[in-house]
């Protein structure tokens, strides 16, 4: 049986002192779309399941690199022409938690070519 605690006044065992909310942006980017939904459903998962307040991932435009050029070394020939294109595609995922809980969510095992940045915002 727990006793009574006035409103506005924390139990001695609640307390915590780095416990701090902040707003947490995980951004995500990588070439291989598999792997970058299979990272976004790992950590939205696991931020649900340790009840935090979570939006995304948000899909971002795609950014497609493209170049051109001539298929022959030497300029002699026929005027043929390689076209390459590199797309990265990233997504964006936002978190209200304090950040010990983020170093948890975060320590999931990253699937190779996806590169993480998380950036932390205090309110």
């Amino acid at each position: 049986m727990t006793s009574y605690v006035p409103p506005g006044k924390k139990e001695a065992g609640l307390e915590d002192a780095g416990a701090q909310v902040h707003r947490i942006r995980i951004t995500l980017t990588s070439r291989n779309v598999k792997n970058l939904e299979k990272v976004c459903a790992d950590l939205k998962k696991g931020a649900l399941d340790k009840k935090l307040n979570v939006s995304g991932p948000v899909r971002m435009p795609t950014k497609k690199l493209k170049i051109t050029t001539r298929k022959a070394p030497s300029g002699e020939g026929t005027n043929t022409w390689d076209r390459f294109e590199m797309r990265i595609h990233k997504r964006l995922i936002d978190l209200h938690a304090p950040s010990d809980v983020v170093k948890q969510i975060t320590s999931i095992s990253i699937e190779p070519g996806v590169e993480v940045d998380v950036t932390i915002n205090d309110r």
